[in-house]
């Protein structure tokens, strides 16, 4: 059996990890001319912690581990709650870990152990469905047949354009939109081994000091003109939305690079009631993106494709295994895209008399302060 898996992320890595361990032939195509690194912090736990254990990759996940020592969250009057490296044990259970994006992808990619076709610089242009397979045209020229397609492309994936239609008939918009700029080093005065955010008006800029990896610095806002600052990019947007703050977010402005590098996009979810059409199939955020705020993406897809890979290996025909992994996984994301993390409740919590989680007031940060001024917290 054969399939090509259109997106080297980390859904579509997964996939290949456990497809080509299950004796399928395996054809992967990535747009980016190498493996991506960095991307923002995100938990990764349930589900993917699962199927982790099980690929074997757990003890290399491990090994890159984003430990805080304190979470710090506060508004702009100062307000502040504090969480301690104990209670965010507690909070995220044994099962849990902060990682890195492109280091999941790394450790997927080192578990190929060089078995799988990755052609980078190529994707997918034209798809025709077979019956009992699938011809992709690519954009090198070739073309190639096969028993099954995965499009594990992302948000706006280029294979659910071509076999289920345009974007606009599954994207539903948040009406927020999310920077991340990757930083060499933090900016003044943020304490190694912290994440600290500032929440102000429908505003949020957090800070993540991860020592010997830099920091990332991550803004997110609510819009009603998402379509115009898209256009007009990050270096345009930002600081127009984020200049009257105080802070550290001066300098996380001014080490903006020109280039217009780094991620921003609207904040959207996928929503579609099949996955899949015959013999394509939608894997991660193609499918069911059920954005950051949720914090449940890189878990959904390892664990999807995990499952998906079993429920190939069990059934009988292609269709079968496809119908049947989307009954199983299907509750479990639409349970996700209905579940928000909201931050800002924390700051309403009572403060902990172990310390662990503490609840206090500093300075007033919210508008912009003197150069020099001491940020609170």
């Amino acid at each position: 059996m054969k399939v090509v898996i259109v997106g080297a992320g980390i859904a579509g890595l997964a996939a290949a990890v456990q497809l080509h361990r299950a004796g399928w032939e395996v054809i992967v195509l990535e747009h980016a001319p190498r493996l991506r690194d960095g991307g923002y912090v995100v938990n990764f736990s349930g589900l993917g912690y699962e199927a982790a254990d099980r690929m074997g990759i757990l003890p290399a996940l491990e090994g890159h581990r984003v430990v805080y020592d304190w979470i710090t969250h506060m508004n702009a009057s100062g307000r502040c709650a504090r969480i301690s490296a104990r209670a965010q044990d507690a909070l995220g259970g044994n099962q849990s870990y902060n990682l890195m994006r492109g280091d999941i992808e790394r450790a997927l990619f080192d578990a190929l152990d060089g078995g799988v076709d990755i052609r980078y610089g190529c994707t997918v242009s034209h798809v025709e469905q077979l019956g009992d397979g699938v011809r992709a045209w690519l954009s090198d020229g070739t073309v190639e047949r096969a028993d099954l397609l995965i499009g594990a492309d992302g948000l706006h994936s280029t294979v659910r354009r071509l076999v289920f239609g345009p974007e606009e008939r599954f994207r539903h918009d948040l009406h927020y939109l999310v920077a991340v700029l990757a930083l060499d080093t933090a900016p003044a005065g943020l304490a190694p081994r912290t994440s600290t955010s500032l929440n102000v008006e429908g505003r949020q800029v957090a800070v993540a000091n991860v020592p010997g990896r830099g920091a990332l610095a991550l803004f997110s806002h609510r819009t009603t003109a998402q379509e115009a600052e898209l256009s007009a990019g990050a270096r345009a947007t930002l600081p127009r939305i984020y200049g009257d703050l105080g802070w550290v977010v001066p300098e996380l402005l001014a080490r903006m690079p020109d280039d217009g590098s780094g991620y921003f996009d609207a904040v959207s979810q996928i929503r579609m009631e099949r996955w899949s059409k015959g013999r394509v199939v939608l894997l991660g955020d193609a499918a069911w993106c059920v954005t950051l705020f949720a914090g449940a993406g890189s878990s959904l897809a390892v664990g999807g494709a995990d499952l998906l890979a079993t429920c190939l290996e069990q059934a009988g025909r292609v269709e079968d295994a496809l119908q049947d992994w989307e009954a199983r996984l299907r509750l479990q994301v639409v349970s996700k895209q209905k579940g928000r993390r909201s931050i800002h409740r924390l700051l309403s919590l009572l403060a902990d008399p172990h310390g662990e989680i503490e609840v206090f007031d500093g300075e007033p940060v919210g508008l912009a302060v003197p150069a020099g001024a001491e940020a609170a917290c």
